[in-house]
């Protein structure tokens, strides 16, 4: 289906979709699946869009919890991100993981809909205490790249490139992009989905920054460790989540006001 074609779009993942770091709970969150919608709406101004992600949430919650109630939306356009939070836990088991990641493709093709996905890098070059995990997210790329590909699945390649881990695009807590990399994220599913306008220049690194000295770094590691870090696994020691008690931003379908521009940063 061509972009003019979409009538409704329904977002479906966790604090990335939700829009985490891309804004606050005061303000109102945007993120980039906000941003993909107000795109899309620019060559269709009745487009009416559902964001049912929640912060936390792992795959299975994700299926369990939003794919009913998409489906029941009737869709023509949907994005399903999801597995991160899974792949940060230990005890993650990746057939489980993917195995919902493919049923929410499955339900969503077969009622007709494009479905794109998304994704994600390599966590361990934004910070480097993340690296044990940094295995476990591209065996999940690869994973959820396969099962896309048996479902007809548009898929934004947004972890080949070397921007992608810039630690400008990503919030102080590098768990989720700032506005600069929400705005490049719409942007790689724009272009993923072939949307009219899109191009490539999601791809292009930023200028160049100004070189830290190591102790400046470890500084900021540290920092961060104490800041984020110390707290995540304090909720997972507790056995609570971010996303306790929180519900969709945006449960029902409702029109979309379509920017006449992007107002983040230059991307």
């Amino acid at each position: 289906m061509s972009s003019s074609g979409y009538l409704r779009y329904v977002a479906l993942g966790d604090s990335h979709t939700e829009g985490v770091g891309d804004g606050d709970d005061v303000r109102g969150l945007r993120g980039w699946a906000d941003r993909l919608a107000e795109q899309v709406a620019r060559h269709n101004p009745g487009l009416l869009y559902a964001n049912l992600a929640v912060r936390g949430r792992k795959a299975g919650q994700v299926r369990a919890e939003q794919l009913a109630p998409a489906l029941a939306m009737r869709p023509d356009l949907a994005t399903v991100v999801a597995g991160v939070n899974d792949v940060l836990r230990p005890s993650c088991d990746l057939d489980e993981v993917v195995g919902h990641v493919e049923a929410m493709f499955a339900a969503l093709t077969a009622q007709g809909a494009t479905v794109a996905t998304l994704m994600f890098p390599d966590v361990g070059r934004i910070t480097p205490l993340s690296r044990p995990i940094g295995h476990r997210v591209l065996a999940l790329n690869a994973r959820i790249r396969e099962a896309a590909d048996r479902h007809g699945v548009v898929v934004a390649e947004t972890a080949a490139h070397a921007a992608a881990t810039d630690p400008r695009l990503w919030s102080a807590d590098r768990l989720h992009a700032g506005p600069l990399g929400h705005a490049r994220i719409a942007a790689a599913v724009a272009q993923a989905l072939g949307l009219p306008g899109s191009d490539d220049k999601w791809t292009l690194p930023l200028p160049a920054g100004t070189d830290i000295s190591v102790w400046r770094a470890v500084g900021a590691e540290l920092r961060w460790a104490g800041t984020f870090l110390g707290p995540w696994a304090g909720r997972r020691l507790r056995g609570r989540s971010s996303g306790d008690g929180r519900q969709a931003k945006r449960p029902v379908l409702l029109p979309v006001a379509a920017s006449a521009g992007d107002t983040s940063p230059a991307v």
